[in-house]
């Protein structure tokens, strides 16, 4: 399992309140696997995110998908560096009307 396929299990986790993959919305900072652990640092789009936990948990499930039983999986909730819409693919910008 290397990082690209992290990053495509973590595409199958939509943010409700955007209607996007947090990948998409540059929420996925870091990925770091090695043979037993996967760890992933990811953020919110404000402190104040009431679904944080919950794509948390959602990210986390998903590596677990592909992760060999019995993998380390951590997800990680960062602030620093604070998220910004440039985060954002080419298509989540257009979508929401930012100018890359």
């Amino acid at each position: 399992m290397d990082d690209e396929e992290i990053r495509q299990a973590l595409r199958t986790v939509e943010d409700p309140e955007a209607g996007m993959s947090i990948v998409d919305l540059g929420l996925v900072y870091e990925i770091s696997s090695a043979p037993g652990r996967v760890r992933v640092a990811m953020t919110m789009t404000s402190p104040a995110c009431p679904v944080a936990p919950y794509l948390v948990d959602e990210a986390a499930a998903a590596i677990r998908t592909l992760a060999p039983e019995g993998t380390d999986v951590q997800v990680e909730l960062v602030w620093d560096p604070p998220w910004t819409p440039e985060r954002m693919s080419a298509e989540a910008q257009g979508r929401f009307g930012w100018k890359g």
